[in-house]
């Protein structure tokens, strides 16, 4: 991973860069806030920042978020009192380290941000097949096309590729085409010029220059507006780009991933995504399996994110019932592996005398077991659970209760009651909504101008805790 540290603190932050260096991670470090945002315009990338509590961190995160940077921030502190730790966590800082620092501390701080980034758990022989393939195709050049449904881990699996290829020392740049919005993609993509629209305070480089020399993945490539595809088109023939309101063309050297949980070829007999661009991407296919096409990965999976929250909130790791394995093993899983995994950390939260039973299991949707089989009676009440009990009638699915609402009210409920289930991730429930994330997107917009709480990503997750 690639580290910025951002100011000196008497040489404690130094130390701190040797343990990080240590560790494996490219350590660079600038004196203050405008060097570290000058050092980001420009293209020296970063996973995280660690910065000197003395400095501004409002200021800094205020900015990273203006300019749509996307990167941790971690604050340290020589003596710091704890109300400076807190100041600095609410600035924006995702935690603060104290120095002198402590090697585990660094190396813990190190493995949050870079964890399972390129690990995947599994044992079902379906995703033998699946990492055979992409352990073959990563050392070439070709692009890769990493489709499959939402949740199924389609980003771990780029990281994966690049992790095999012969680009692997250098970086790997990711941008969420679902994520921006689309008068900004352009200019996240392949970067402006000072002054070249309102809010460019500086030059930026481009994502595409950015990942010069490594890999580029473009997540959710389905959402991308059509006219940008055309720019992008001529990006992914010519390894050649323009920066938004520049005159010369600069040529990149990028190994191009895309994924996408929409089936592209659907796409472009309906208009929506351009066959050329499509043909380039998809050199080799990599489509990952749902996981209830993987059954013998459920209970691995499980076990791997109980030990993995249960370590995150301090506890001892609870052993799962054999009832609660069986709820797990019947479940549609709609989410597939981040449906999982947010299910067992809500499991952690809400195990029972140290045990996971199934009333610590949380579900909605339909159970593939039988009708009068266990799992299947135990499904109702656990999702009603997670759905909330604060959920009124006609929320809930009565349509009794749908009589003489309109459907605008009863789309906005269905909307924001999904989204909720989703814990915030628009992503993932624009796909069970079978809408695009652009439409969901100007939905949220449209419901928060009216005042109404939208959940956002994580939200769920905090609020149990």
């Amino acid at each position: 991973m690639r580290l910025l540290i951002v100011g000196s603190l008497e040489g404690h932050i130094v130390t701190a860069g040797k343990i990080a260096l240590d560790r494996g991670a490219k350590v660079a470090n600038v004196d203050d806030i405008d060097a570290a945002l000058d050092a980001l315009r420009s293209g020296q990338g970063s996973e995280l920042l660690m910065v000197d509590v003395d400095l501004d961190i409002a200021q800094l995160c205020a900015s990273l978020e203006a300019e749509r940077i996307s990167i941790p921030v971690v604050a340290c502190g020589i003596d710091t009192s704890p109300a400076r730790a807190v100041e600095a966590i609410k600035a924006g800082a995702k935690e603060y380290i104290p120095l002198p620092p402590d090697a585990e501390l660094i190396a813990a701080v190190l493995a949050a941000v870079t964890e399972e980034s390129t690990s995947l758990v599994f044992q079902d022989p379906v995703m033998n097949a699946v990492l055979k393939l992409a352990e073959q195709i990563a050392p070439s050049e070709a692009s890769v096309l990493i489709t499959g449904e939402s949740g199924t881990g389609k980003e771990i699996m780029a990281r994966y590729v690049h992790s095999k290829s012969r680009r692997s020392k250098a970086q790997f740049i990711s941008v969420n085409c679902a994520a921006i919005p689309e008068n900004l993609l352009e200019s996240e993509l392949f970067g402006h010029e000072k002054g070249a629209f309102t809010g460019a305070v500086g030059r930026r480089i481009g994502k595409f220059e950015e990942a010069s020399g490594g890999t580029l993945l473009l997540d959710e490539i389905s959402e991308m507006h059509p006219r940008l595809q055309a720019k992008l088109l001529r990006a992914v023939q010519e390894r050649e780009i323009d920066r938004v309101g520049g005159s010369q063309p600069i040529k990149v050297d990028i190994r191009l991933l895309a994924t996408s949980n929409r089936n592209l070829e659907d796409e472009v007999r309906q208009g929506n995504f351009r066959e050329d661009l499509y043909f380039r991407l998809n050199v080799v296919n990599i489509a990952l399996p749902a996981l209830r096409e993987r059954p013998r990965d459920i209970e691995i999976l499980a076990d791997h994110f109980i030990a993995k929250y249960a370590e995150a909130n301090g506890v001892p790791v609870p052993p799962i019932s054999p009832e609660a394995r069986q709820i797990l093993l019947h479940h549609h899983w709609r989410g597939n592996v981040r449906e999982l995994e947010n299910t067992m950390h809500r499991a952690v939260l809400l195990a029972q005398d140290g045990r996971v039973t199934e009333n610590s299991i949380m579900l909605t949707g339909e159970m593939l077991a039988p009708e009068g089989s266990p799992a299947s009676q135990a499904a109702p009440s656990h999702g009603t659970a997670a759905a909330g009990s604060a959920a009124s009638p006609a929320r809930a699915g009565d349509a009794s209760e749908l009589v003489g609402r309109t459907v605008a009210d009863v789309e906005r409920d269905l909307i924001l009651d999904t989204l909720e289930h989703c814990l915030g991730n628009r992503t993932h429930a624009a796909n069970i909504l079978g809408i695009s994330i652009r439409t969901l997107r100007n939905k949220l917009k449209l419901y928060g101008e009216k005042g109404l709480p939208i959940s956002m990503p994580g939200e769920a997750e905090r609020t149990t805790a």
